[in-house]
C-alpha cells in the first residue's frame, strides 16, 4: 500500500482560524489576518475544536494519491459521500497481468495461500481468453460496419475489455486520487481507525491520519477513532482495548 498526501489547502490552520474569526468580528480577513500569529492560531483552534464547531473546517482541503489497495477497499472509501474519487478504469486499461492483495490471514497459511493465488492465476487466464473472444467478434462486426483495421482493432478491444472485466474479484488492486475536507476526513478517521473498522482501510486511514498530522498538528492532534475523545460507542461489539488504542493514536 502506498499512500501519499500530494495537495493540500496552503496555511490550513491560518485559513480555518480566520474563517471562523470571521463569524464574530466587526472588521474583515485582512485586519483579522494581521493579528494571527502562530500561537495565537493554535490557541484559538484548541477552543474552536473543544466547543465542536467545525464548519470552519471544511474550507480545508486534502488530496491523496493512493496505490497497492484492493477493489474491495476502494468500495468502502466510495462511500464517504462528500468527496472528489479519480479510480483507475478497468474498463480502458486492459490488464495483462492484474495485481492482487492477499489479505494477512490468508497469507499467513501456506494452504490458503496457494488456493488463492490458484484462484487469481484463474481469473487472469479466463479473462485473457474473454478478451480474445470478445475482440475477435467485435473486429468482425467492425468491419462488416465499413471500419478501417486500425480502427476496428482499437474499437473491439475496448469492448471487448469492457465485459471481460466483470470476472475480476475483489482483491484486484487499484489505483485512486481522492480529495476531502478536513470535517469530512473526521468521519472517515472516526470509522475507519477503529479497530472494528477492516484491516486494509484501516491500515489505509491510519497513513493518511500521519500525514495530515504533519501539516495541520492541531487540527488533527486528537482526530481518530471515537475512543480517543470519548467512550466507545461499539457497546458489545467494542474492541475493549480503548486505553491502549487511545495511546496508539496519541503518538502517531
Amino acid at each position: 500500500m502506498k499512500v501519499q498526501l500530494i495537495s493540500y489547502t496552503p496555511n490550513p490552520e491560518k485559513l480555518i482560524a480566520m474563517a471562523a474569526k470571521l463569524c464574530y468580528s466587526p472588521v474583515g480577513v485582512s485586519e483579522i489576518e494581521k493579528n494571527l500569529t502562530d500561537e495565537k492560531i493554535e490557541k484559538f483552534l484548541n477552543m474552536l475544536l473543544d466547543l465542536g464547531h467545525e464548519s470552519p473546517i471544511e474550507h480545508v482541503n486534502f488530496t491523496f494519491a493512493v496505490e497497492g489497495i484492493s477493489r474491495s477497499c476502494s468500495h468502502q472509501i466510495v462511500r464517504h459521500r462528500i468527496a472528489s474519487y479519480s479510480q483507475q478504469s478497468q474498463r480502458y486499461v486492459k490488464l495483462d497481468q492484474f495485481e492482487y492483495i492477499i489479505p494477512p490471514e490468508i497469507e499467513a497459511i501456506p494452504q490458503a495461500k496457494e488456493k488463492f493465488i490458484k484462484a487469481m492465476e484463474n481469473d487472469q487466464k479466463t479473462y485473457d481468453e474473454l478478451v480474445q473472444i470478445l475482440t475477435k467478434k467485435h473486429y468482425d462486426n467492425f468491419i462488416k460496419d465499413g471500419k478501417t483495421e486500425k480502427e476496428a482493432k482499437l474499437l473491439s478491444q475496448k469492448k471487448a475489455i469492457e465485459d471481460a472485466r466483470y470476472v475480476f474479484p475483489n482483491a484486484c488492486e487499484t489505483k485512486l486520487v481522492f480529495t476531502m475536507n478536513a470535517r469530512t476526513l473526521f468521519n472517515f478517521f472516526k470509522h475507519r481507525c477503529c479497530e472494528r473498522a477492516q484491516w486494509e482501510i484501516r491500515q489505509l486511514a491510519i497513513q493518511m491520519l500521519k500525514q495530515v498530522r504533519k501539516v495541520a498538528p492541531n487540527v488533527f492532534k486528537n482526530i481518530g477513532p471515537s475512543c480517543l475523545t470519548g467512550a466507545c460507542p461499539e457497546g458489545n461489539m467494542t474492541c475493549g482495548k480503548a486505553n491502549q488504542i487511545r495511546e496508539y493514536f496519541k503518538n502517531i
